[in-house]
């Protein structure tokens, strides 16, 4: 019920993934939308995977995202899980999406249209796999990225000529997918306008709306860059756009960094690194360090010199930007890096998309704490005006009402899936 005692409309909200621990740009995303949502305008039911120990863990999380929770299995992910994963290179969907195809999540959602909401949300596009085909709610697609420009960067910057195909060919899948896929809903939304622009114009979806990146400005307390030689990154390796551009960083740029300050540390902050990396930071010796998965990555970027973020491949926004940015850490990053944040090269944070040019900028600033607290206050007011979390919440709960009221597509929109 509302506050003014009228019952509110059920929204059903499907995430592929289960939100906690909120240790990647996406969970976070999703988990600060819900939490903005909640005792808002809908009644919100979330559905997701999870293990019964990790409902239990997060039992107070989740009361403050949601109004009823209900997850379904996940699938076992062993050793051999990666491997396994190379059948579907066959399937006419991309193995990432293919991976996703389960009948414990069909059933779930099955399960939580029988509590007959009015509206459901889709988290990723990958999730549409499994979109009824007789569905007769209105609906709305969360966009985290344009996964076709992240494959097809993958393919650009992909070193062997095996590793090029097979990301060519997965791009061509994945293009085909997220067309079809994103057709089939009410609305569409997107995490920056550039992201909205492409699915208009690629794709021909006009109902594509935008929601504002959100960063928790409390949770992230703004603490002035202090004179030292720290940098750090944060963000999951098991995504290989972070593989990449740590990879690109340790191997292209970093010993460029010591060459001019020998006292340099790199703290690399995030969960399941590959050995590859491992074997890489090893050679440059005690100047990288990898911390794993940490529960809070507050005091690793706090008074840090510098904030690396050396993407080259990556679509939608980069939330550890706006963190970094909200904490006062100065950023370092490609175009790719900050891409869809708004921010303004030189004014918010320092550009450089080669090797040279990072290791300089990266230098600049341990060299130059008062230049770090400049860009690093100037980029926080920045985001204080237009990114805080309930802003980005306040958007996306207006899309899902306008997706209320407009109703189910008509039948000749919707496109059949291959399966």
């Amino acid at each position: 019920m509302s506050r003014s005692g009228e019952k509110r409309p059920r929204l059903l909200f499907v995430s592929p993934r289960f939100l906690f621990p909120a240790d990647e740009g996406g969970k976070i995303r999703t988990g600060q939308i819900l939490r903005g949502m909640k005792g808002g305008a809908f009644e919100l039911d979330l559905i997701a995977p999870a293990s019964d120990a990790e409902v239990r863990a997060h039992r107070a999380d989740l009361e403050e995202l949601c109004d009823r929770f209900e997850a379904w299995p996940p699938q076992r992910r062993g050793a051999l899980w990666k491997l396994a994963r190379l059948r579907h290179l066959l399937s006419p969907l991309p193995v990432a999406v293919r991976t996703d195809v389960c009948a414990a999540f069909a059933r779930a959602i099955q399960g939580g249209l029988a509590r007959r909401p009015d509206l459901v949300v889709f988290d990723y596009v990958h999730s549409a796999v499994a979109f009824p085909r007789d569905l007769k709610l209105p609906s709305v697609c969360f966009t985290h990225n344009v996964e076709t420009e992240i494959f097809r960067r993958h393919a650009k910057v992909a070193s062997r000529a095996l590793s090029r195909a097979v990301w060519r060919n997965q791009a061509a899948k994945m293009e085909r997918f997220e067309r079809e896929a994103l057709a089939r809903f009410t609305r569409v939304v997107a995490v920056s306008e550039r992201d909205a622009q492409q699915f208009r114009n690629d794709f021909g979806l006009a109902e594509t709306r935008v929601i504002p990146t959100g960063v928790d400005l409390d949770h992230f307390r703004y603490t002035p860059a202090e004179a030292n030689d720290r940098v750090v990154f944060c963000g999951a390796m098991d995504w290989a756009a972070n593989q990449d551009g740590i990879g690109w960083l340790l191997d292209e740029v970093w010993a460029k960094v010591l060459a001019a300050r020998p006292s340099a540390t790199l703290t690399v902050v995030g969960r399941n690194v590959p050995e590859g990396l491992q074997a890489k930071a090893r050679v440059l010796g005690a100047s990288v360090r990898f911390t794993g998965w940490v529960e809070d990555i507050r005091p690793h970027l706090q008074g840090a010199a510098a904030y690396a973020i050396p993407l080259r491949v990556g679509g939608g926004t980069r939330i550890k930007g706006y963190e970094a940015i909200a904490i006062g850490s100065p950023v370092v990053s490609t175009a790719i890096g900050v891409e869809g944040l708004g921010l303004s090269a030189g004014k918010h944070y320092l550009e450089a998309n080669d090797p040279a040019s990072f290791a300089a900028s990266l230098v600049a600033l341990l060299g130059d704490a008062a230049r770090g607290r400049a860009l690093a206050q100037e980029a926080r007011a920045f985001v204080e005006e237009r990114f805080s979390f309930r802003h980005a919440a306040r958007a996306f709960e207006g899309i899902c009402l306008e997706a209320l009221t407009a109703g189910v597509l008509r039948p000749e929109r919707v496109c059949s899936l291959a399966r």
